[in-house]
């Protein structure tokens, strides 16, 4: 059955809001409306950042002692809804159910109460000559965040903020904010002044362009297409507001001639193929010696099509899309790709016994060259770019060949080899040899892959304001 949420958290309160309209949210395995939310305004937006304002003095004098506790004490009542927020997400944007507390869930819930330690650097100080270096709170804080993963970008976007005295607005996308509602769920709860986290669901083109511009917002986090990126930054740049911005990517994967050839495809495949390809840093362009590329291109066949296609069964490594919208997406990129380069696997139209669900056939192309158009543009689906390299010299070149910079990776013989090129390439991170993703350390991108970073110890920095005091 459909649930109808109808308020908004605003001030410490459960709000009606000023916005009339409703949005419903669409489970994309089934077509079927799980939840009907409301859509704030231009108004809503007003309030809220305004009770974030009035809540500012006050909550970024607390001690780190305070802030910490609260901190701890939503990591374990969000524990205790686990399985909440793995029916929010799953349910929402489409993540397999077996999948998501691992992918979408634990990680975000470990990296938020990192954020309880690193309060206390609000408090250190260092002296230099006659002067006195202190850290403040950067102020009231405007979040936009993405559906992909909607509660790893809401917490390390919340984390860091209230960690540092912060308040916060947030808005989450129309298509997944279940999980935002949760977390307001918990904060209410949990005992966080009114006027420190505050929710507003709402259109892009109306809360985030009424949160970006705002005069009362003091820093504006936004996560998306690089498009949208750009227009966050040109509404706030009148007020001269500090943007962080994690954006874009088409991240390119080394596999070097004397790599584990297996092993390195099949770590390919699986990282464009988890999440149905929706992830920012997935690594799209798979470059393979030219020596090695019909070997390559045989593993990757197979591989791929040992993968099972779906949502509530276990065996299932691949969803749907998060939206018909974004279906037609990475369709019109396959029709694109079939012009331009040579299908190895997959391609148009449903995987096979599906008749419902945004479902899309994990898909890989051959004989693709850098400038193609699936080679350049961020597809955002299951779709890999295998392309063939001489020498790792010029493979770096055509990693690099690129608009963005967020992730890369290398498959190489051992960790040293690896690390060598790593270095070469101009991502904000790179995995090695399968590397995982870490939450103490920083993460965002070069170029136009956006600004500033999450995560780790940088991720605090983004919220603080350093005085220097001349005694």
């Amino acid at each position: 059955m459909s649930k109808i949420y109808d308020k908004l958290y605003i001030n410490g309160q459960w709000v009606s809001p000023e916005g009339k309209d409703t949005h419903n949210v669409i489970h994309p395995a089934t077509e079927e409306v799980v939840a009907t939310v409301p859509l704030g305004n231009e108004v809503d937006v007003d309030n809220a950042v305004n009770a974030a304002r009035a809540a500012f003095d006050s909550w970024s004098t607390t001690t780190a002692a305070e802030r910490a506790e609260l901190i701890k004490k939503a990591t374990a009542r969000l524990r205790e809804r686990r399985q909440d927020l793995v029916d929010a997400v799953s349910q929402s944007m489409g993540c397999p159910p077996h999948i998501t507390p691992w992918l979408q869930i634990d990680g975000p819930l470990g990296g938020f109460e990192s954020y309880a330690e690193r309060a206390f650097e609000l408090e250190k100080t260092r002296e230099v000559n006659n002067s006195l270096i202190v850290k403040e709170a950067a102020g009231v804080c405007a979040f936009i965040s993405p559906w992909n993963y909607p509660l790893n970008q809401l917490m390390g976007k919340i984390a860091p903020a209230l960690a540092a005295g912060c308040t916060v607005v947030v808005k989450p996308s129309e298509q997944t904010p279940l999980q935002d509602l949760i977390v307001a769920e918990v904060f209410d709860e949990v005992g966080f002044p009114a006027g420190v986290f505050n929710l507003v669901i709402g259109l892009g083109h109306t809360v985030g362009a009424a949160m970006s511009c705002h005069p009362e917002v003091d820093v504006v986090s936004f996560t998306g297409s690089t498009r949208a990126g750009v227009l966050v930054a040109q509404a706030a740049a009148p007020s001269v507001k500090r943007v962080t911005q994690e954006l874009g990517g088409k991240s390119a994967f080394i596999i070097t001639d004397d790599a584990d050839i297996e092993k390195a495809v099949t770590t390919g495949v699986n990282d464009v193929m988890i999440n149905t390809g929706q992830t920012c840093t997935a690594l799209t362009r798979m470059l393979v010696p030219a020596s090695r590329y019909e070997e390559a291109c045989a593993i990757a066949k197979t591989y791929t099509e040992s993968l099972q296609v779906g949502y509530d069964d276990e065996a299932v490594f691949v969803g749907p899309m998060s939206s018909d919208r974004q279906r037609n997406t990475v369709q019109s990129y396959i029709e694109k790709g079939l012009e331009e380069a040579t299908l190895l696997t997959g391609g148009l139209g449903m995987p096979d016994g599906f008749e419902k669900g945004f479902f899309v056939k994990p898909t890989i192309f051959r004989d693709v060259n850098n400038e193609m158009t699936i080679a350049r543009e961020e597809i955002f689906g299951p779709v890999l770019c295998m392309i063939p390299y001489e020498g790792i010299d010029e493979g770096v070149r055509i990693a690099n060949d690129t608009p963005y910079g967020l992730s890369s990776g290398v498959y190489a013989k051992d960790k040293e080899a690896g690390l060598a090129i790593a270095r070469r390439l101009r991502a904000g991170q790179c995995y090695v040899n399968g590397g995982d993703f870490n939450y103490q350390a920083p993460f965002g991108g070069y170029k136009q892959s956006g600004n500033g970073r999450e995560w780790g110890d940088e991720g605090l920095h983004e919220f603080v304001e350093t005085k220097s005091i001349q005694l």
